[in-house]
């Protein structure tokens, strides 16, 4: 049985083209190539994947921020989010592949007395770093976004299509500095790296 082609949208063929560029770059490496279509485009604008992270992707970890001096549980909670194909590839190579996009959600929180003793519960979204892993270096030098082998972007609650970064190595590099010799990220907290 037959049946009709359907039309391929412009945003599609932009998709399909960025995955090609990932895909080629990191296949010759050896590297099973993770698709950051998601997250960034084919000029390197970076963005708050708009696919149901959460979902459809794998939670590695979460951090808890501790409270102010003297103040009982979290003042927030940061959950990072990755594609499955990032975690296999690392597991087997112990690196990020190309196209990796790990996002950063950060999260208020609520604490309060229950049975257990003191607890602090995610709350609302206050706002997400997505990084996206580019190691041969297509996007450097284009907005500010792209150095390190990385794309880096933070994006606020009340925005999650344009980003507030302008330059990675003034608002973003610094905190990932102790991390500098494992490729920027902070591994330890991800258990499901291990």
């Amino acid at each position: 049985m037959l049946t009709a082609c359907r039309q391929v949208s412009p945003t599609t063929l932009i998709a399909i083209g960025i995955t090609s560029i990932f895909l080629s770059a990191t296949i010759g490496q050896g590297q099973t190539a993770a698709d950051p279509s998601s997250s960034v485009d084919q000029a390197g604008n970076i963005r708050v994947p708009d696919v149901n992270y959460r979902k459809e992707w794998i939670a590695l970890g979460t951090w808890a921020v501790a409270a102010d001096e003297g103040g009982l549980g979290s003042n927030g909670m940061h959950v990072v989010y990755t594609q499955e194909e990032t975690i296999t590839a690392y597991l087997e190579t112990g690196k990020f592949p190309d196209g990796a996009v790990l996002v950063k959600e950060l999260l208020g929180t609520e604490t309060a007395e229950m049975t257990t003793g003191t607890i602090s519960r995610a709350g609302e979204v206050e706002g997400w770093f997505v990084m996206v892993k580019d190691s041969t270096g297509k996007f450097e030098d284009t907005n500010g976004l792209w150095g390190e082998g990385w794309g880096w972007a933070y994006f606020g609650a009340d925005n999650s299509a344009e980003t507030t970064t302008t330059d990675y190595e003034s608002e973003c590099l610094g905190c990932h500095v102790p991390a500098q010799d494992n490729d920027w990220i902070y591994t330890e907290g991800y258990p499901v790296l291990r």
